[in-house]
C-alpha cells in the first residue's frame, strides 16, 4: 500500500490526471539533484527538479516473490546536469534514488512513491546514459558466506591477506601521456608485471583522489583497465601499488604468503568433472 494524501488520491480517481514523474538523486558526497519529465522545473521540498535533463524511465516492474525490482532510467549527457566524465569518475556509483509522481498543477498534494533504491550499472550509448535502479530487494540477492574458487577471495592487503601494501607502494610523476589509459613514467624501472593488477591513484591534477587498476605494467609504462575520466597531463603525481593476480603461484612465489591464500587451487574444475563423468560412462 503506497501512502498518499487524500487530495492526491482524489486526483488519481479522476478520468484525466496531470501527473509528472520526478527523480531525486543523492550522491555519496551528499550532492542532491532533481529531475522531472515535466516541461517546466518543479520545486518540491526545497529541491528544484530540472525539466531540461531529458530523463525517460522504463516501466516499473515489481513482484510478490521478492525478486529484484526492474527499472531503467535514461537521460541525455549534458554539461548542465550529468557529465560523462563524472559518471566515469564514479561520482554516481551507488547513489540513492527516489522516483515518484506529483500533480504538477498542485505539488502541495504530496507525492506518489514509485521506487526507492540505488543506482547500479550505468552505461553510455550514443550521447545518452542508461542507469539501472536497484530496488530494496536487491539486498536480499547478495551472497552470504564464501564460495569455492581456484583464485584467492581475499582483497590484496586486507586483514585476510595480511600483506603490507604500504611497503609495496611507490610515488612518481607522469612523464608522458599516450591516452588517459596509457601513461608513462620513465623513472619506473622495475621489472615487467610488478604493478600489474595494482592500483594507480593520482595525488595531483584533474584526477586527484581517483584510482584505476593497472592492466599491464612494463618498465616505464602503465596500461590501465579503464581510462581516467579527466585529462592527464605531464607532471601529475601519483602513487601506485604492486598487484596480485590472485593465483596460488603468485601468492607463494612472489609474496611468500601461501598460508593466507584464500582459494582452492587444487579443487577440480567443471572441465575435469565432465571429463571424469565421460570416462565413467564409457565403462
Amino acid at each position: 500500500m503506497k501512502p498518499i494524501s487524500p487530495a492526491l488520491q482524489t486526483h488519481l480517481s479522476q478520468e484525466v490526471t496531470t501527473l509528472a514523474t520526478c527523480w531525486k538523486l543523492t550522491r555519496r558526497d551528499a550532492t542532491v539533484m532533481g529531475f522531472t519529465d515535466h516541461d517546466r522545473d518543479l520545486v518540491i521540498g526545497a529541491v528544484t527538479y530540472q525539466a531540461a535533463s531529458g530523463f525517460t524511465p522504463t516501466a516499473v516492474a515489481s513482484a510478490s516473490v521478492l525478486g529484484v525490482d526492474n527499472l531503467d532510467v535514461e537521460g541525455m549527457l549534458s554539461s548542465g546536469a550529468i557529465e560523462e566524465a563524472d559518471l566515469m569518475a564514479g561520482l554516481y556509483d551507488h547513489a540513492e534514488i527516489s522516483v515518484f509522481q506529483v500533480n504538477y498543477t498542485d505539488v502541495s498534494m504530496g507525492t506518489l512513491p514509485l521506487r526507492t533504491g540505488w543506482l547500479g550499472e550505468v552505461r553510455m550509448q550514443g550521447g545518452r546514459f542508461v542507469a539501472e535502479v536497484r530496488g530494496l530487494t536487491q539486498r536480499l540477492s547478495q551472497h552470504i558466506g564464501t564460495l569455492y574458487s581456484p583464485s584467492c577471495r581475499a582483497g590484496f592487503g586486507d586483514a585476510r591477506c595480511t600483506i603490507n601494501v604500504a611497503a609495496l607502494t611507490v610515488t612518481g610523476s607522469i612523464t608522458g601521456v599516450t591516452s588517459r589509459a596509457i601513461l608513462r613514467d620513465t623513472a619506473r624501472t622495475e621489472e615487467g608485471g610488478t604493478y600489474s593488477y595494482g592500483t594507480l591513484s593520482f595525488t595531483s591534477g584533474a584526477n586527484t583522489g581517483l584510482s584505476m587498476e593497472v592492466k599491464i605494467y612494463v618498465p616505464g609504462e602503465f596500461t590501465l583497465f579503464l581510462p581516467f575520466p579527466y585529462e592527464v597531463t605531464v607532471g601529475d603525481t601519483y602513487t601506485v601499488t604492486q598487484g596480485c593476480d590472485k593465483t596460488f603461484e603468485t601468492c607463494t612465489q612472489r609474496f611468500d604468503n601461501a598460508v593466507n591464500f584464500r582459494g582452492e587451487p587444487h579443487v577440480p574444475g567443471t572441465d575435469r568433472m565432465l571429463e571424469t563423468a565421460s570416462t565413467r560412462s564409457e565403462w
